[in-house]
């Protein structure tokens, strides 16, 4: 599915195919066009094109339970002015999809992971119970997003200023140019975030206005910030067989809630503390592809899950999972036949975390 701002970016964009949706990867056919974007989005201010994240809505009498049941976070007191991330799981503890999770007057509005809003629907309506009602609103809302360490400004000019400086993790009604919009403080990368839930027929409109202020940034800037704060990529880190925990996502899962869907399984990966963990790295040539063997001493202790070149740390940044007693900083394993060194998260300092909002 096409984003709804397609016919705004720039001629040159660079688009692929992230699951169910077709998402801008640069706003440029130059190959140095993803590190300049990555630029701005650590030093300045980016607007984001998210409109491939699917936006879910549930509705009816028994909404709440119903999402406190599929979520495996507690949403029960989840109110309108709030939103939290969270897992959705199988039965059998693996990885549906991480979705915000918005309250709403009448329900709650779930947003997919890039690519995931296919899969998502499907998962919730295989659980659809009575008293339910589940609503895919991808056609008629899309989202946008503004990451950087001055995207408060880019707030405050755009639509209120007063908004910039919401809690972590809030949400207001808001208006822009006679538009409702659902606006929320979230972030995805370390620096100051926001996210606008728009009307999909006002939304190239909003996102004309926000170029004014700031400048958009693709997806491969976006996830490479996303991984240097060790924020979790579904995508590319949610492998086949790998538990909640192996993922290291175990912060998206509230153990003590009464139940969930896949509960069983994740308390047995908890009770069990086996299995392998995740670990940043940096080092060696090149990119190693996902899959690629990890040694130590010799020994295969586990494979490369995800990895990119670090416009941040101008060198090879990426993800291994290995044996649990290797998933510690400043250790050196070897892949392909080169050294690597473990890294303690976040990989790199946001700059927001010293700069205030005024």
């Amino acid at each position: 599915m096409p984003s709804v701002l397609a016919a705004t970016h720039p001629t040159d964009t660079v688009y692929g195919e992230v699951g169910d949706a077709t998402v801008p990867l640069r706003f440029s056919a130059s190959s140095a066009s993803s590190a300049a974007e990555y630029g701005v989005l650590r030093e300045r201010a980016a607007v984001l094109d998210l409109g491939g994240h699917g936006l879910v809505e549930i509705t009816g009498p028994s909404a709440v339970d119903f999402a406190q049941r599929l979520l495996a976070r507690d949403v029960e007191y989840l109110t309108s002015d709030r939103c939290m991330m969270s897992l959705v799981l199988d039965e059998d503890g693996q990885v549906v999809d991480q979705v915000v999770a918005f309250g709403r007057e009448d329900g709650l509005l779930l947003e997919s992971s890039c690519g995931a809003g296919g899969r998502l629907l499907e998962h919730l309506r295989a659980h659809q119970e009575d008293g339910v009602e589940i609503t895919d609103r991808s056609g008629e809302l899309t989202v946008i997003g503004l990451e950087g360490p001055y995207a408060w400004g880019v707030v405050g000019r755009l639509i209120d200023a007063e908004l910039a400086s919401l809690p972590f993790e809030s949400v207001a009604d808001a208006t822009w140019d006679d538009t409702e919009i659902v606006f929320a403080r979230t972030g995805l990368t370390g620096e100051y975030g926001y996210q606008m839930i728009v009307p999909a027929e006002a939304a190239a409109a909003l996102w004309t206005s926000a170029l004014e202020h700031a400048r958009p940034a693709g997806l491969e800037a976006l996830e490479l910030a996303m991984l240097e704060v060790r924020q979790p990529i579904p995508r590319h880190e949610a492998t086949p067989g790998a538990t909640v925990i192996e993922i290291g996502a175990n912060w998206l899962v509230d153990i003590t809630k009464d139940d969930f869907v896949g509960k069983d399984a994740v308390t047995e990966a908890f009770e069990s503390g086996g299995g392998r963990r995740t670990v940043g790295f940096t080092g060696c040539a090149g990119v190693p592809a996902p899959g690629t063997r990890v040694l130590a001493g010799g020994q295969d202790v586990g494979e490369i899950v995800h990895a990119v070149h670090s416009a941040g740390l101008d060198a090879t940044l990426g993800l291994a999972r290995v044996d649990a007693d290797l998933a510690a900083a400043g250790l050196e394993l070897t892949v392909g036949g080169l050294t690597v060194t473990t890294l303690t998260s976040p990989y790199i300092v946001p700059k927001s975390w010293s700069i205030p909002i005024i």
